[in-house]
């Protein structure tokens, strides 16, 4: 009723110019923060409005009251990972610049220069994170600077800018992005000079489709990408981590190449039901051609379980084997013993099966594993967000998570099984025979 008054006292002019007053729509992370500041963040998630904000931030820094009045800002750097997503997020984007600005102050777009002008004289230039140098001779009051987090020259882009932010009494810019673990996002966070504002894809709902939230939260439940892309927050490493977010990216392929071997790997739960530890089952292959040395292993599928009893992962385990053609199912006996393998066998008495046992601690184990991904030997070739979650806090010292790191666990002893026991046997001398 309040608003339906306030509506209705408008008048005609004033209902027209209403879609254009951001600061009335805007959400609490997309208006900028009060006082001295030099840079500001806004972080979010996937469609929280980020662009929205550095459009609405740039018009409101080079209009002035009237369409030919100056603003605040004369001069403005827009940088992009690239010169397309510059010009095409940026400035023609459905959140851009063209598409926020009303018909009396509409910059025109002077495509050979890559550069807006408004009717009053001020330039918004665009710029590539690709292309540092080019940052070099021109001269700023105002930046805005979209995804930094993913600028692939970030730190030399970022130093560049700085040099070139020096017109006016006080020049300011702004960084919208959705968070990464980098050391330049990360460095501009700590600075005194910097405000931050944060909002998760939520904080946008009501200009997104109504299925897209409820899809991607179930799909991405519980994960790193989760944390970082729907609620926007900066996903660090674990310090002293034995497997770094940015190892365990290079690490995703798509291709498999025909592989020698497949095995299932289990890390047996000591208890059933629904608040039991989970069972770790993952499947890995490998490509053996030559020496071990030039051996790859493939990452295939991580089937872990939180079982109802110990029939159903075996069930689970045995099922992944049929899934992948797997030579032989792998798992460790140090707290099931003799159990673990007729468990396996109720299932299926002809599994080909071999108990291992654990006689170093998880992270002594888990360290030559790390080793093999330092190397490039190691791929994932599967979507395995929850197991990469768990590598992601193993470090030298041990898990830094909550609960057993079963699943990397399971990991362990499928590259241990196709990877370091046959180096190890390869490496035995060989006995001569004397004739």
């Amino acid at each position: 009723m309040e608003r339906a008054a306030f509506l209705d006292s408008l008048s005609e002019n004033a209902l027209a110019s209403l879609p254009w007053l951001f600061s009335f729509w805007a959400a609490p992370h997309q208006v900028p923060p009060a006082g001295d500041w030099r840079t500001w963040v806004c972080l979010g998630g996937r469609g929280a409005g980020k662009t929205r904000a550095g459009a609405e931030w740039v018009r409101n820094m080079v209009e002035g009251a009237r369409p030919l009045d100056a603003g605040t800002a004369r001069r403005v750097a827009l940088v992009a990972e690239t010169y397309d997503q510059a010009r095409e997020v940026m400035v023609f984007g459905d959140s851009g610049i063209l598409a926020c600005s009303p018909p009396d102050r509409l910059p025109q777009w002077e495509a050979t220069r890559r550069r807006l002008v408004w009717p009053n004289g001020a330039v918004a230039q665009c710029f590539s994170a690709s292309d540092p140098e080019a940052l070099r001779g021109p001269q700023f009051d105002a930046a805005w600077c979209d995804e930094l987090a993913k600028w692939p020259r970030a730190e030399e882009t970022w130093d560049m800018l700085q040099f070139a932010l020096r017109l006016g009494t006080h020049p300011r810019q702004l960084v919208t992005t959705t968070p990464r673990n980098q050391d330049t996002l990360k460095a501009i966070l700590a600075a005194p000079s910097t405000v931050m504002t944060h909002a998760a894809t939520e904080a946008n709902r009501a200009w997104l489709a109504p299925s897209f939230l409820a899809e991607i939260r179930a799909r991405y439940a519980g994960t790193h990408l989760e944390r970082q892309e729907l609620d926007g927050a900066l996903v660090a490493d674990a310090e002293g981590t034995l497997w770094p977010l940015e190892l365990l990216a290079r690490a995703r392929v798509r291709d498999v190449p025909g592989l020698s071997r497949v095995v299932v790997a289990v890390d047996p739960a000591v208890s059933s039901g629904a608040k039991s530890d989970l069972c770790g089952i993952v499947v890995a292959g490998v490509w053996a051609e030559g020496p071990p040395a030039d051996w790859r292993a493939y990452v295939l599928e991580d089937a872990s379980l939180r079982a109802s009893s110990p029939t159903a992962w075996a069930q689970a385990a045995i099922d992944a084997a049929r899934r992948h053609g797997a030579d032989r199912i792998v798992a460790e006996v140090n707290q099931g013993g003799n159990l673990v393998g007729e468990v396996l066998r109720q299932v299926d008495p002809l599994v080909p099966y071999r108990a291992v046992h654990a006689a170093r601690g998880k992270a002594v184990r888990a360290e030559p594993v790390a080793a093999l991904y330092e190397q490039g030997r190691v791929f994932h070739a599967a979507p395995l967000r929850e197991l990469e979650d768990q590598m992601g806090l193993m470090t030298a010292q041990g898990f830094t998570g909550t609960g057993s790191p079963d699943r990397v666990d399971a990991l362990v002893w499928a590259l241990h099984e196709l990877m370091l026991a046959p180096a190890a046997r390869w490496s035995q001398p060989k006995l001569r025979t004397l004739g």
